[in-house]
């Protein structure tokens, strides 16, 4: 075992060629690092440096945006981000409306922030369960995917869908809350309320848990914010920063709730702001059923340019049938950005319209793909059995990062 302390900053004057240095391939077909390669330099057991090489599940999910028509780009981006799939809708339909200039009624916005926080709780439950498997729980992964399951019936019940929902359209959403749902989701919200207790219990204050994760993969305030890192891994570094309070977007001005924020920056705080974010957002839930105001669901804009039978299914059902005339849509030319948290942290998304049915310019920045560079970072001068324990704090996504 090597007696020497590497840090970051080493690594400028680290040769690291030669036959002193172990260097361990990981992936990209290994459990232990998803759909991506991990190089590791090691010195010993110490990790002298980590190289992830992404890339192999790239989708090319802005070329394909930009040679189809506006709409069809929804499920498109949604197939990106499966844990997480109505933060990539939401974001691109906002760049789009901005496009537009069309403006979705304030029960639109309730009901987009509802289906945002229940989609929150899904991913953070992912991540959650997917970290449990690196630190070898199996019952903590199983725990938080079959708690996930609540959750993903209440979006099939609000959407008709449980993964890909494409909810959220131009000027609105596609149904209204259907008979039943406030009820359902209180039951729901209770269940997830008592559980979070069993994992705080068996997990979170697990000595097991607290001896592989404090400490362990810190990253620091100011390194946090130089590297570009968002959501819960840049405020579990101590940055109070959430784009629902400083760039509100839905219903989110409306809202009453607090950004959980850590000071460590360690694999443990990664994992108890998912905990209280969780706690925030059945909050927010019950708010928006509590205060969602009565209305249409879409915008005069778009309703005016329903057919009579489209208008019809929407009176009787409050449902918005797939409108045809979306198919052929062009926006003005123009440019428009997006900015939505997601449950992994910040989407960003730019398009650019020539007046076309295509998006002349469609890019977007994803959250696991501004999270990764802080993984080399702080694994080095770790042991090499800390790997587990940084990279699943992190909650990445290999696809979500790839596009």
């Amino acid at each position: 075992m090597s007696e020497k302390v590497y840090n970051i900053e080493d690594l400028a004057n680290v040769n690291l060629e030669g036959e002193k240095y172990i260097i361990l391939q990981i992936g990209p077909s290994h459990p232990g690092s998803g759909h991506m390669r991990l190089k590791v330099w090691l010195d010993g057991d110490i990790i002298v440096r980590v190289d992830p090489d992404i890339g192999y599940v790239h989708r090319t999910s802005e070329w394909l945006s930009e040679r189809r028509e506006w709409i069809k780009a929804v499920p498109i981006v949604e197939r990106i981000m499966l844990p997480d799939t109505i933060h990539a809708n939401l974001s691109y339909v906002l760049a789009l409306e901005k496009l537009l200039n069309i403006e979705p009624p304030p029960r639109a916005q309730y009901l987009r922030s509802l289906a945002a926080e229940i989609n929150r709780i899904t991913s953070h439950l992912y991540g959650i369960g997917i970290f449990g498997i690196f630190l070898g729980s199996s019952t903590v992964y199983m725990w938080a995917f079959g708690d996930r399951e609540p959750f993903i019936d209440l979006m099939e019940m609000l959407t008709g869908a449980r993964i890909t929902y494409s909810y959220i359209i131009p000027g609105g959403v596609r149904w209204d809350l259907p008979k039943g749902f406030k009820e359902r989701a209180e039951t729901v919200l209770q269940y997830m309320e008592r559980r979070l207790k069993d994992y705080e219990d068996i997990w979170v204050k697990n000595p097991v848990v607290q001896a592989r994760t404090i400490n362990v993969g810190v990253l620091k305030k100011e390194d946090a914010i130089k590297l570009g890192v968002v959501g819960p891994n840049l405020r579990a570094s101590g940055v109070n920063y959430d784009t629902r309070k400083n760039q509100p977007y839905a219903a989110y001005k409306d809202l009453d709730f607090e950004v959980p924020v850590m000071k460590n920056g360690d694999s443990y705080d990664r994992l108890l702001i998912r905990v209280e974010e969780i706690k925030q957002s059945i909050k927010m839930i019950r708010q928006i059923l509590k205060d969602i105001p009565e209305g249409k669901i879409i915008s005069d804009q778009i309703y005016n340019q329903l057919n009579p039978v489209m208008k019809k299914v929407y009176e009787e059902k409050k449902r918005v049938m797939f409108p045809a005339f979306m198919i052929h849509m062009r926006p003005p030319a123009g440019e428009a950005t997006a900015r939505v948290e997601a449950g992994r942290g910040e989407i960003f998304f730019y398009l650019k319209s020539t007046g076309d049915k295509y998006p002349y310019r469609f890019r977007w920045v994803t959250p696991s793909f501004r999270n990764l560079p802080f993984f080399t970072h702080v694994a080095v001068g770790h042991r090499l059995a800390d790997l587990p324990a940084i990279y699943g704090s992190i909650d990445y996504f290999p696809p979500e990062a790839d596009r």
